[in-house]
């Protein structure tokens, strides 16, 4: 089963879905039909004729959750001590840039905790304890944003509407397909 975060079920989660499982269980018992049950726990019908030949072959106790597939490698203590390493930040760990990337927190948790993660198991750890990926934005150190956003305000909006207006050789379907051609080049 994949999960949209890459990071498996809560545990609050994991309950849940164990009780629908069991409140499946006590309508096998009744000899109910398959649909009416994933019409009515809102399932899909697969999962419920899954869980009816578990149910067959191990009673009720074969739909009990087993846990989460695979225990964090690092402890809650290990996590809050890697929080702190990272929040002080890539000059202290020798990196030059102030970019964290898969491969840097990887060769931080080697360095301190002595463990081994592939980038892909950092990535569902990071997930897992409420980091995201974050893309930096790539501006100019010289920007100058009011200078930026006067332009936006002032000069563009004469640009974008000069666009529309008839030329002699120009007709509508000829319409440049890139804006900032127009700003650019006009």
């Amino acid at each position: 089963m994949r999960y949209a975060q890459g990071a498996g079920l809560s545990a609050e989660r994991r309950a849940f879905r164990e009780r629908l499982r069991l409140q499946a269980a006590e309508r096998f018992a009744r000899d109910e039909s398959s649909t009416a049950i994933a019409r009515d726990l809102r399932i899909s019908l697969r999962s419920v004729q899954r869980w009816r030949r578990d149910w067959q072959s191990g009673g009720a106790g074969a739909l009990r959750s087993h846990g989460p597939a695979s225990l964090p490698r690092l402890g809650e203590r290990q996590l809050a001590a890697l929080e702190q390493e990272l929040a002080q930040g890539l000059i202290w760990h020798g990196w030059p840039d102030q970019r964290w990337t898969l491969s840097r927190v990887k060769t931080v948790i080697g360095r301190r905790f002595h463990l081994t993660y592939t980038l892909q198991g950092v990535r569902k750890l990071l997930i897992r304890n409420g980091y995201s990926c974050q893309v930096p934005a790539r501006r100019a150190l010289e920007r100058d944003e009011a200078a930026v956003t006067g332009w936006v305000k002032e000069t563009w909006p004469s640009v974008e509407d000069s666009r529309w207006r008839s030329v002699p050789g120009s007709s509508s379907k000829t319409r440049p397909a890139c804006r900032w051609a127009l700003a650019r080049f006009s």
